[in-house]
């Protein structure tokens, strides 16, 4: 345990959680803000292991089911999760990362919050949402068969969001440049506007 992590948690970085429900633009809003600070060495936008192929809505390394238990038994993941029948991870060297104080910016399940609150020493919870309208609009437009019903996605039961206790609230109704500026201010900690 180093000086910089004195309670077992990992530090002294920042580990940005983008959550919210399936088709709030979660993906649109990071790569948006990867191309604003894409100069930026200090922050890490990694990219998602995922037991799906690839696809344009999402950026993501994708792997089979197989390759991906394998890679989780050998320690390859920070930490991983399961959801949609999927299985996801971010990879391992996002803990080196933090440890060098950068800021990690990823995608992760509701589910994980707590659990990642505990595991690392600054942690900021990122919701995004949006009307469940734009939602059910959004996840019929896209085609990504691997994803099952967009329907089931939209009425699966998730954490409450209040519980999450999210420190930034973004309403991904307007411009997606929009709302990825307030998450590029979350990014800096700065206040964003509402």
């Amino acid at each position: 345990m180093s000086a910089a992590e004195p309670d077992g948690r990992i530090g002294p970085g920042r580990l940005i959680l983008v959550v919210g429900p399936s088709g709030a633009g979660k993906d649109t809003l990071i790569a948006l803000a990867r191309a604003g600070r894409a100069d930026d060495p200090t922050i890490l936008f990694p990219r998602r292991i995922v037991t799906r192929a690839s696809s344009a809505a999402e950026d993501h390394e994708s792997v089979s089911e197989e390759a991906f238990d394998a890679a989780r038994g050998q320690g390859a993941f920070a930490f991983w999760w399961e959801a949609h029948g999927l299985k996801y991870a971010l990879p391992a060297a996002i803990d080196a990362a933090i440890r060098d104080g950068r800021t990690v910016v990823c995608n992760v399940s509701r589910a994980l919050v707590q659990h990642l609150r505990e595991r690392y020493a600054l942690v900021t919870v990122v919701l995004v949402t949006a009307p469940r309208e734009m939602l059910a609009a959004r996840l019929a437009g896209r085609s990504r068969s691997a994803d099952g019903n967009f329907l089931a996605r939209l009425g699966r039961v998730a954490p409450d969001d209040g519980d999450l206790c999210p420190d930034v609230v973004i309403e991904n109704i307007e411009t997606a440049e929009r709302a990825a500026g307030q998450l590029r201010a979350a990014i800096r900690g700065e206040e964003t506007d509402k």
